[in-house]
């Protein structure tokens, strides 16, 4: 019995090996044909193989007469309802593949992609990453639009900040030069407003070389861990000349213990800004106040000033670049900038993965800078 079983073996597997090396040339072959031909090879070898075996055993020992003829068409019969099968399956696959490459053509210029339904499991996991990919797309174009209008704003906006204040040294120079004004008051009083007018100009430059480099994602970061009271000490003692000069009083009060891992200089910064920025829309006599606190597991800068608050349609724009509340770009005598000031604060906290917002709050608007607190 043993020495029967062998020979089996031995006739099974010496016409099964040519048999799968053949299938596995013909796959080969048909890569990149559809799944379907290469489904029904796949289902071919086995059928063949095992048609082959049985074959050659009941011609030589095993089997004889009728009763071989009875095994080998039930065999054949086995091999042919399997090739069937893998044909049909063959043909569902490549249906709902051609589906798929159908919903992927119909994509609208939108970049809404529908997937279609009824897929087997593994192009459902390719249509769900295709859903995925053009979502992206899509966010990926309504920021470059964003950005596009953004900056032809910002280029619109910034080239007339630069050329009111330009035209108007221009002229105060020419009539020094041309002796026009020769009496020493005002003489010294233009003398004055071009170095007025110079400073602004250099600070703008300072504030677009820096909103320059957050856009472009080169801010570097020299981080450690840092107290928020240091912060805003440091914050309120830089602004103080402002709100002197415009008659505002400054607060501050801050948690015992808010430590954070942030960058002083840039953190500094982006809270000079917010002061400064509530110093010159709050009235005299007002009050800005800031204040330092630990919650949740955040830290929470806020400033908070007696503007008079912002329209509700305006909230949304407040951190836009050169955005200013108003349609007149002229230059104020308060020192105000080109409107970058909210944006640059903006881009400083986000790259310190923190979030900056701004709400009304009683007679004016509080600005809310959090971070994580540092462990």
């Amino acid at each position: 019995m043993i020495p029967e079983i062998v020979e089996i073996a031995a006739v099974t597997a010496g016409l099964g090996l040519p048999v799968a090396l053949a299938g596995l040339g013909a796959m080969h072959l048909l890569r990149e044909r559809s799944i379907g031909t290469m489904l029904a090879v796949l289902a071919a070898v086995p059928v063949v193989v095992t048609v082959a075996g049985v074959a050659a055993i009941t011609m030589r020992m095993i089997i004889e007469g009728g009763s071989r003829d009875i095994v080998l068409s039930v065999v054949v019969i086995g091999g042919l309802a399997g090739l069937g099968v893998a044909a049909v399956l063959g043909r569902r696959v490549v249906a709902a593949s051609r589906r798929l490459v159908a919903a992927v053509h119909d994509v609208p210029d939108s970049g809404e992609f529908t997937p279609p339904r009824g897929l087997p499991a593994e192009l459902g996991t390719i249509a769900a990453a295709l859903d995925e990919a053009y979502r992206r797309i899509r966010l990926g174009r309504e920021r470059e639009r964003a950005l596009e209008g953004a900056r032809r704003e910002l280029v619109a906006w910034v080239s007339h900040d630069l050329r009111t204040p330009l035209a108007g040294m221009r002229a105060m120079a020419e009539a020094l030069e041309d002796g026009v004004v020769s009496d020493p008051e005002t003489v010294n009083r233009y003398h004055a407003r071009i170095r007025l007018e110079a400073d602004r100009l250099s600070g703008m430059v300072d504030d677009l070389f820096e909103l320059s480099r957050i856009h472009a994602g080169a801010l570097r970061l020299s981080r450690r861990r840092i107290g928020l009271g240091d912060l805003v000490a440091d914050a309120l003692a830089g602004v103080e000349p402002l709100a002197r000069a415009k008659g505002v009083r400054l607060a501050g009060s801050v948690d015992p213990v808010v430590p954070v891992q942030a960058d002083a200089g840039e953190l500094s910064r982006a809270l000079c800004n917010l002061v400064a920025n509530a110093i010159r829309h709050t009235p005299a006599g007002g009050t800005v106040s800031v204040r330092a606190t630990a919650e949740g597991g955040l830290a929470r800068l806020s400033v908070t000033d007696r503007c008079g608050g912002i329209p509700a349609e305006d909230l949304p724009r407040v951190f836009d670049v050169a955005f200013r509340g108003e349609a007149a770009r002229s230059p104020r005598g308060d020192g105000a900038g080109a409107g970058l000031g909210l944006a640059i604060a903006r881009g400083i906290v986000e790259a310190h993965e923190g979030a900056i917002g701004v709400v009304n709050a009683g007679p004016g608007c509080r600005f809310e800078i959090r971070l994580p607190l540092s462990k």
